[in-house]
């Protein structure tokens, strides 16, 4: 039977995707860890089971305002990309168990360009806005898959990077208004449902690629990120959670 593991797997696309799957889905909410914590998450990498066949990697937070951990990490970084950096490395001895391994994570890859990695200011003490630091997720999390790739090139597990672009998941509750109802209603009207947008990506958990690395704009193949950009962000990640 088949375990696949859903980080951000109550709610939005997380949720419609555990919905659809047969087999084990071990669906990861806030109740079970707090991802914004270091601790926290490699605790739950702990408890979790000794062979999974495919992670997905969908959790994430936005705030209007900068909001800084208790481990000193600016939040929407530390659940955006240093959660889904430890969960991918801690759990890969679990995946390397199974014969047909998976990583899928839903980011922006081949969307909006403006965003890039703060390199010499990660938590953004400078210019901090939800735009800025949803941004640099979107962007630092393009360059998690090529690093996870880089890093272990004998591996089985395959990873994908996954943009599925505008889907109705809430996420206009985080601004202010009026953009709240602007976004909200263009959501509504422009945007997928979560269960559509969920409809893809379990057609690539039943049939994973065959490549190391792939990166997928709303099921359309995009440029693979930059691998030395995508080194530099592994050491950088590394550092902090040391």
């Amino acid at each position: 039977m088949r375990t696949v593991v859903i980080a951000g797997g109550t709610r939005g696309i997380g949720r419609a995707l555990a919905s659809s799957l047969d087999g084990d889905v071990i669906a990861l909410g806030s109740a079970d860890a707090d991802l914004t914590s270091v601790a926290q998450t490699r605790a739950l990498i702990d408890r979790l089971p000794d062979r999974i066949d495919a992670l997905v990697l969908s959790a994430g937070q936005f705030s209007r305002r900068r909001v800084v951990t208790a481990e000193g990490h600016e939040r929407t970084f530390a659940i955006g990309v240093l959660a889904r950096h430890l969960l991918a490395d801690g759990l890969r001895p679990a995946l390397e168990r199974s014969p047909n391994p998976m990583i899928l994570n839903l980011c922006g890859v081949g969307g909006i360009r403006s965003g890039h990695v703060h390199w010499d200011d990660p938590t953004l003490t400078r210019g901090y806005s939800l735009f800025t630091a949803t941004m640099q997720v979107a962007r630092a999390n393009d360059l998690l898959g090529a690093g996870f790739a880089g890093r272990y090139p004998g591996s089985r597990v395959r990873y994908v990077l996954y943009n599925p672009l505008f889907v109705d998941s809430g996420m206009h509750r985080h601004f202010d208004q009026p953009m709240r109802t602007v976004v909200g209603v263009a959501a509504k009207v422009f945007g997928q449902s979560a269960t559509k947008a969920a409809a893809p990506l379990k057609a690539l958990l039943d049939d994973p690629p065959t490549a190391p690395l792939t990166a997928l704009r709303r099921g359309e193949p995009v440029p693979l990120p930059d691998p030395a950009d995508a080194a530099r962000l592994y050491e950088m990640l590394r550092a902090r959670v040391a």
